[in-house]
C-alpha cells in the first residue's frame, strides 16, 4: 500500500538530465551580455529560478529581464533539445502511476517551457498535472509553484511528498508544509540536502519507488 496519495516531482535533476542544455545556454546568455563566464560557477545554477541567479551579476530589473530573455530563447531553440531521462525514471513513474499514486510536477521551469520537453521525453503522460513556474514574477520560486499545485481540489486532505534534487526543493516542501524526498543522483549534493532532514534520500529511482509504496528503507 501506497505511504503517499500524490508526489510533485521536480523535473530539472530529478526527472531529467538537462544540464547539459542548462550549461549550454547560461554560458550563451552571459556572453551575449557581455559578461565572461569562465570564472563563474555555472553549475550553481541548475536548479533556481532564473532571475535570482542573473540578479548576482546585473544590478537592474531590466538588463534581469533582458537576460531571461536571451536565455529562455536560445534554451527554446537549442537547450531543450539536450535533455536525456534519467535511468529508471520511466519504470518508477509507470509503478506510481500503476499503484494508483497522482503524479505531478513542481519545477522552477516555465509550466510553457516544460511541457514540450516532457512531451519529447515521453513522461507527460504520467502526469496529472503539470506545475511550472510563470513567465513573469508572479510565480517564481520553488514555493510558489508547489502552492499552485496543492490548491487543487483532488489534493486537498492527500498525502502529499514533495521530490527534488536541490534546496530549492527542500525549502519549498518546508514553506508548504509538505514532507520532502531528496534525490543524489541529481544535481544536489549530501552536504547540500541532508541537513533540511528529508523523510527519504534515494540513490537511485528504484529506492525512490520502493519508499512511495512502501516497499523499501532508507539507505
Amino acid at each position: 500500500m501506497a505511504c503517499f496519495d500524490a508526489v510533485l516531482f521536480d523535473v530539472d535533476g530529478t526527472l531529467i538530465h538537462s544540464s547539459p542544455g542548462i550549461l549550454a545556454t547560461m554560458e550563451y546568455t552571459f556572453r551575449t551580455v557581455g559578461i565572461d563566464p569562465a570564472g563563474i560557477d555555472l553549475t550553481r545554477y541548475l536548479g533556481p529560478p532564473l532571475r535570482r541567479s542573473f540578479a548576482e551579476h546585473m544590478r537592474r530589473e531590466e538588463d534581469v529581464e533582458r537576460m531571461v530573455r536571451i536565455y529562455r530563447d536560445r534554451y527554446h531553440e537549442v537547450g531543450q533539445h539536450l535533455c536525456q531521462v534519467f535511468p529508471g525514471v520511466p519504470e518508477m513513474l509507470q509503478r506510481l502511476k500503476s499503484a494508483g499514486v497522482k503524479l505531478y510536477t513542481a519545477t522552477s521551469k516555465p509550466t510553457s517551457v516544460v511541457t514540450p520537453i516532457l512531451h519529447e521525453q515521453g513522461l507527460a503522460h504520467y502526469f496529472t498535472f503539470i506545475g511550472g513556474a510563470s513567465e513573469d514574477k508572479s510565480v517564481d520560486t520553488k514555493t510558489a509553484v508547489m502552492r499552485t499545485v496543492l490548491v487543487r481540489p483532488e489534493l486537498q486532505g492527500a498525502r502529499v511528498l514533495m521530490v527534488g534534487d536541490r534546496a530549492d526543493d527542500m525549502h519549498g516542501a518546508a514553506d508548504c508544509g509538505v514532507p520532502a524526498a531528496a534525490v543524489l543522483y541529481g544535481y544536489g549534493s549530501r552536504e547540500e540536502l541532508l541537513p533540511f532532514e528529508p523523510c527519504f534520500a534515494a540513490q537511485t529511482c528504484e529506492q525512490l519507488a520502493d519508499f512511495i509504496l512502501g516497499q523499501g528503507a532508507n539507505d
